[in-house]
């Protein structure tokens, strides 16, 4: 993704991320749909990179949604296509791999409903005015999404 598509990350967003990673590693919960934590390797560093997520489960699968076009986070699990998932003690190693555009927009439309916290930060960040399924779908190729599939040890 060029330059010109990526969204500038709101000057908070680093601390917050901070706040809740550091929560997590605690074992401060969040709920059932709450933020876990996805660790991945750096593509360029390949040092281990840490940053909360949502996940939503749609028709007994698990996916990611990238609510910043151009976001780090997601063009190192693009590259590496596993990471590891961690909420509070709890580890789990999942493969990941990109949804198409075109199958994204049917999750990017139950987005709003699975994950609602995600609708404020993507209303922040100047991606859709609202909790509207359509502003949702037409981020399908814009806004990465990321199917996990656990890894059998």
């Amino acid at each position: 993704m060029s330059d010109s598509t990526r969204i500038r990350p709101p000057w908070w967003l680093k601390y917050v991320n901070m706040v809740m990673i550091g929560m997590q590693r605690l074992g401060v919960g969040f709920g059932g749909n709450g933020p876990i934590v996805l660790e991945v390797r750096g593509r360029k560093s390949g040092k281990l990179r840490s940053t909360p997520v949502t996940p939503m489960t749609v028709d007994n699968k698990r996916y990611i949604v990238g609510g910043l076009p151009g976001s780090d986070w997601a063009a190192n699990l693009r590259a590496a296509g596993e990471a590891t998932l961690r909420q509070g003690r709890h580890a789990e190693r999942v493969r990941v791999v990109e949804v198409p555009a075109e199958a994204a927009r049917p999750l990017l439309r139950v987005f709003p409903i699975e994950v609602p916290t995600g609708v404020g930060f993507m209303k922040n960040v100047g991606l859709v005015t609202g909790p509207n399924p359509d502003e949702f779908e037409a981020l399908a190729g814009r806004c990465p999404v990321f199917q996990l599939d656990p890894v059998n040890a």
